[in-house]
């Protein structure tokens, strides 16, 4: 889940009054196509992110001259954005012709026929089917917006993964490195275990201390009472300790040890216990922190380390007017226990999360065709090359071999060349039909272990219960 930190609309204007955008593939097929519905307005909503600010702020201006379809685009908070489109959805009010389906809710969607069927509707209005929207230029997270049938009911706009992001000046400093051996026995250097990250966390934390810094040691994205806590800890720490899948068995549905789930087990005990220590040495907000604050206390030089959700990069590595630490962030993967990086290597499990998005159309949108032409509009290849740099945020495959995007690599330190070499062992969140119903019923076991209020062997325990509650009320599991 996510996240973030946007890019308003006055920097993306700027940025479009300075950037020469490129010439469109052939602009008398928009020009045509859009002619029946010229001077309508599309409505979309979506989740204020990097990558949904520069589409509203950027591309749909584009899309707007070259078709004469208007896009109202209403970008907001991610619990305002489910809210409002399922809602909609459900009412079938036709309020949103297009609306953003993050990769962990789509088979929410999907089971309640929420979305129009992209690839059938290609195919019974060839006139609408676009000369530059090509499914073969897409990397394989497009497989994320697929039914069972193989048919399209989402085009991806944005896929990143979560890396480790370090301060690369720390970490070459030589007094602190001389420091950080004498202490610990080991070069300094980004961890790639939980006892390493645990150590350089606490040295670093002591450090500011006792230089009279604002730094700590890592962040946390603790929020005691919002979803992204939860996600924090099932998608992006659980999966390093060899937990998958939050820890459901996914033939019989079990959560419970005793009943051939893992949600319970050492290793998940292990996962809580660790991420919750880290709350020691982490900024004070961490209790209060989502994917926003989680990428603010970064970007403002507040953590030496973090796992930070990958949209959030570009921006921290290379934006002076919202960063102060600019030239100075490293990426690497995310710590791991033995055996972990073998599994996902061998498809047999995953070191975190690949986290993205898509725009579908409700079927109780009443301009389907017009929408339609719009999502064909920014999936070409031509708009992808800026979105990419500006927003970290790569959807297709020829997008790592631009230039430009290389350029951006070099001044990340790497972060796109880690999502294209590596991104296959990270994971998307698990086809669950019945995601929402079964955070809602867990999460706020871990929202009490985070307080103190269970330890948390008691709060994986309570929750591992619950979920089997849950999944036989939803007749998943046998009772």
């Amino acid at each position: 889940m996510k996240r973030r930190v946007l890019l308003t609309a006055s920097a993306a204007a700027a940025l479009l009054a300075t950037t020469r955008m490129p010439a469109f593939a052939d602009d008398a097929f928009w020009a045509k196509a859009g002619e029946p519905y010229k001077g309508i307005t599309l409505r979309g909503v979506s989740e204020s992110t990097p990558s949904s600010n520069w589409a509203k702020d950027v591309i749909a201006k584009e899309f707007t001259e070259k078709t004469g379809i208007e896009i109202q685009f209403e970008t907001t908070s991610w619990d305002q954005m489910y809210d409002k489109a399922i809602k909609d959805m459900e009412a079938g009010s036709g309020i949103y012709d297009f609306v953003y389906i993050e990769q962990d809710i789509i088979y929410s969607y999907l089971s309640r026929d929420f979305l129009v069927n992209i690839t059938q509707t290609l195919k019974d209005k060839p006139d609408l089917a676009a000369p530059t929207f090509n499914m073969e230029e897409f990397t394989t997270f497009i497989e994320y917006f697929k039914g069972k049938d193989g048919d399209l009911f989402g085009v991806p706009m944005e896929a990143f993964i979560k890396p480790y992001l370090y301060r690369a000046d720390l970490f070459a400093d030589a007094a602190v490195k001389e420091a950080f051996k004498a202490k610990y026995g080991w070069d300094l250097a980004p961890a790639t275990d939980h006892k390493q990250y645990r150590e350089i966390a606490e040295f670093f934390t002591q450090y500011g201390q006792d230089n009279d810094l604002e730094l700590w040691g890592t962040t946390v994205q603790a929020s005691s009472g919002h979803p992204a806590s939860f996600y924090e800890f099932v998608e992006s720490i659980a999966p390093t300790f060899g937990v998958y899948n939050w820890g459901l068995n996914t033939e019989t549905w079990a959560a419970t040890v005793a009943n051939g789930g893992t949600m319970n087990s050492d290793k998940a005990k292990a996962a809580l216990t660790w991420w919750i220590g880290n709350l020691q040495y982490a900024p004070p907000e961490s209790t209060s922190s989502t994917w926003d604050e989680v990428a603010a206390s970064f970007s403002a030089g507040r953590a030496a380390q973090a796992l930070v959700y990958g949209e959030n990069a570009a921006w921290i590595a290379t934006d002076e007017n919202k960063s102060t630490v600019v030239g100075k962030v490293g990426v690497a993967l995310p710590p791991l226990e033995p055996g972990v990086l073998e599994e996902a290597e061998s498809g047999n499990g995953y070191i975190g999360y690949y986290d993205g998005g898509a725009y579908g159309i409700p079927h109780s949108s009443k301009n389907k065709e017009a929408a339609l032409l719009w999502l064909q509009y920014y999936s070409q290849a031509s708009v992808q090359t800026d979105w990419a740099v500006n927003a970290a945020r790569v959807t297709h495959k020829a997008t790592y071999d631009d230039p430009r995007v290389q350029e951006q690599d070099t001044k990340t330190n790497g972060y796109y060349s880690l999502m294209r070499d590596k991104g296959h062992l990270f994971g998307g969140a698990p086809n669950f039909p019945f995601h929402g119903q079964l955070r809602e019923a867990i999460a706020p076991y871990f929202y009490d272990a985070i307080t103190g209020k269970l330890t948390p062997d008691q709060a994986l325990d309570q929750a591992a219960a619950r979920a089997e509650e849950e999944l036989t009320r939803l007749g998943y599991r046998k009772a």
